[in-house]
């Protein structure tokens, strides 16, 4: 696959990097993403991998925006409430990168359509705010074998892993239970910091370069700038991935 001379210019950068050129960027203009939820963390991760030219983006979102949102749903603005927000990041993504491919859909991510939503995706991005779904997208990357880079935030906290099943823990053993639903405060900037180590995340993961936080948990605190990883174990009790399954 070709790139005009304008990609070219527009990829210039990154290709400069040592192992990177226009081989590696072919790559990445051949891979496809899903993005689960383009709010807080999807804005951020959407437009990275966007500018960054993942040539296909399938995002996901059945909500629209509204005025508690704007502080940190950057994909969206004042002018957008009430539009879908799968359909006002496409907008977004497209004005931003129009040599890519965005498509978007309006619905809730559910057990019926989660796999068919995923669709042909190299990658799941977990950008969502609650874990029901987070569990939904967990099972789907295992039944698709594909990757899932996971990120989570509440105030000026955020968590950041990449799962890869069998190989690694999975969401649940993790977390295996979900949390209380709640509105959760935080600041535009904290999905701002994960959702942009997330991109990195994928982006390494797509371009075979770097090293993964494959079995890690990272966990970042923005009361003092700290960073922190964490082991992760496999639970052979998992309800997900364990021995009984």
């Amino acid at each position: 696959m070709a790139f005009t001379e304008e990609e070219l210019k527009r990829y210039n950068r990154q290709m400069m990097m040592e192992g990177w050129g226009e081989d590696t960027q072919r790559k990445i203009k051949n891979a496809t993403v899903f993005i689960a939820g383009a709010g807080g963390l999807g804005s951020p991760v959407s437009i990275y991998l966007a500018v960054a030219g993942v040539g296909n983006i399938r995002i996901c979102d059945f909500d629209s925006p509204d005025w508690s949102n704007l502080n940190r749903q950057i994909l969206h603005n004042h002018r957008r409430i009430g539009t879908n927000k799968a359909v006002s990041a496409k907008q977004t993504l497209e004005e931003m990168n129009p040599h890519i491919t965005i498509s978007a859909f309006p619905d809730k991510i559910v057990a019926e359509n989660v796999d068919e939503l995923v669709g042909n995706a190299d990658l799941i991005l977990d950008c969502m705010d609650n874990f029901p779904t987070r569990y939904l997208l967990n099972e789907s990357a295992m039944r698709k074998k594909i990757p899932m880079v996971h990120g989570s935030i509440w105030g000026l906290d955020g968590r950041l892993t990449f799962i890869q099943s069998p190989e690694t823990p999975c969401l649940r053993c993790y977390f295996p239970e979900s949390p209380p639903k709640e509105v959760f405060p935080v600041l535009g900037a904290t999905p701002g910091v994960i959702g942009t180590l997330q991109a990195m995340e994928a982006l390494k993961y797509l371009s075979g370069i770097g090293t993964l936080l494959r079995g890690k948990l990272l966990v970042w605190s923005g009361q003092d700038m700290s960073f922190r990883t964490f082991k992760g174990f496999k639970d052979p009790h998992c309800p997900a991935c364990g021995a009984a399954q």
